[in-house]
């Protein structure tokens, strides 16, 4: 189920953000980017409408995935 990213408190979608990060292993080019900017990025694509916050209730948690329509 698709959760609107406005309806999160900032501390919680930071947290998800941050998380998906980590995990992720994106490659960013050629220049490394501070964790900062790479949350910039994720909320920009947020913003964007490329990408979306799911919440899987079965596993309580939350993700950011391809917004189906991508």
């Amino acid at each position: 189920m698709n959760i609107p990213f406005q309806e999160l408190e900032a501390e919680t979608l930071t947290a998800i953000i941050e998380e998906f990060i980590s995990r992720e292993g994106t490659d960013y080019g050629v220049h490394e980017l501070s964790l900062e900017q790479k949350v910039q990025q994720v909320m920009n694509q947020l913003q964007h409408g490329e990408i979306v916050v799911t919440f899987d209730p079965e596993s309580q948690s939350c993700d950011l995935q391809v917004a189906a329509d991508r």
